[in-house]
């Protein structure tokens, strides 16, 4: 076993009603504070409901799509012309990457460039951020307890990260009620992105005991609530469940590594402005299939086949079950839950030698269990058209 390290939100409140304790949390801590948001949650409301109670000025930034190196600086020269000094983001995971940067730039000046990953200089941030409270209203990203921001960049057709230890969220308030009004499409193409970030740090090159024990509880999670929740979004117990799974994919994602499934859905954002949580739907199944040959006809020993096993029993409930089993579940998962093909994004044959490449230079890939060959995730995005 390798040395590890492991960090998380500063503070996770978590529970069904938990959003009535913000308050009481930004009470006496904030003068004046920018309020991250998207368009649709029902929580807007309350949430202004709440700020106005305790007597703190706020500002809002609404976000509309993901999140660019444009729209971060727009939201960092808001807060500095109204002298936030908090930021919350509320919204799904494109909104937390949203308000994290924005809390990690407002302080830390000059060029996001300086700071991006892999089309950026990747400069470590000098200076804290603005505290910052992450509310989620979807599950399936885990930003909230994550310590990077993605931002796309139109003008290199990428989504990359801003990253820093320093942009851990100072509190993860997590209320599983806020993701009642989901809709299908969403609640299983977020379900989906979870249950990747549980599955990629577990059979990564990174994992580690800490990381390995959340992901065994978050799988298994999703596997029991997924399509519960699909197919009736008021579940509450699934909801609980699913809103936990995201939570833990995100610990398990900041502390070990991801896989194909994330290297791919970086440079596919930024090529085809599709949703994260869209891709990794798809191609979960197919990243699973895709590394599970290649491991057993390269590296018969590899520690993986028997994690992939592993996860097999644990979404089957068999304790019999091979690893060829869980790729079947999987997939018949994401047949069930209706995930559209990414050509019904735009995708076609003619972005996959593009797709590919960048895959291959994104940081996501890196912890891959091993290295696909070049056809390898060719024939993985050819399936996914």
């Amino acid at each position: 076993m390798s040395a590890f390290e492991f960090a998380t939100a500063n503070r996770i409140i978590f529970g069904a009603g938990k959003l009535s304790e913000l308050g009481s949390q930004v009470k006496g801590r904030a003068k004046r504070l920018l309020l991250v948001r998207g368009n649709s949650s029902d929580a807007i409301p309350r949430v202004r409901e709440i700020l106005s109670a305790q007597g703190i000025l706020f500002d809002e930034f609404a976000l509309h799509g993901e999140p660019t190196v444009a729209t971060a600086s727009e939201g960092v020269d808001l807060a500095l012309q109204h002298g936030a000094d908090m930021v919350i983001a509320l919204g799904g995971g494109s909104v937390l990457d949203a308000g994290k940067a924005i809390s990690a730039l407002t302080t830390n000046r000059g060029d996001v460039f300086d700071y991006l990953e892999v089309i950026g200089k990747g400069q470590p941030l000098v200076n804290a951020p603005l505290p910052f409270i992450a509310i989620p209203t979807t599950a399936g990203t885990g930003t909230e307890v994550t310590r990077n921001a993605v931002l796309g960049s139109p003008a290199h057709g990428v989504k990359v990260s801003l990253r820093s230890p320093m942009m851990l969220p100072s509190l993860a308030l997590v209320d599983p009620e806020l993701t009642y009004s989901l809709p299908p499409a969403i609640t299983a193409s977020s379900g989906l992105d979870a249950l990747t970030q549980l599955i990629e740090p577990f059979v990564s090159v990174k994992s580690n005991p800490l990381t390995d024990a959340i992901c065994r509880e978050g799988i298994r999670r999703a596997a029991k609530s997924l399509r519960r929740v699909y197919h009736n979004s008021v579940d509450g117990a699934a909801r609980e469940d699913m809103s936990l799974a995201s939570l833990f994919g995100g610990m398990a994602l900041a502390n070990a590594a991801l896989g194909a499934v994330h290297g791919f859905a970086g440079p596919l954002g930024g090529m085809l402005n599709v949703p994260h949580g869209a891709i990794c739907a798809k191609l979960l199944p197919l990243v699973m299939e895709s590394n599970l040959k290649a491991l057993e006809s390269r590296h018969a020993g590899h520690v993986a086949i028997g994690r992939f096993t592993e996860i097999a029993r644990m979404v089957t409930e068999n304790d019999s079950a091979s690893a060829w089993d869980g790729v079947q579940w999987v997939s018949d998962l994401v047949r069930e839950l209706n995930i559209p093909p990414l050509s019904a994004h735009g995708m076609t044959d003619a972005d996959i030698p593009e797709a590919v490449q960048k895959t291959l230079n994104a940081s996501s890939y890196k912890g891959n269990p091993i290295p696909l060959s070049e056809g390898e995730l060719r024939k993985i995005l050819e399936k996914a058209l």
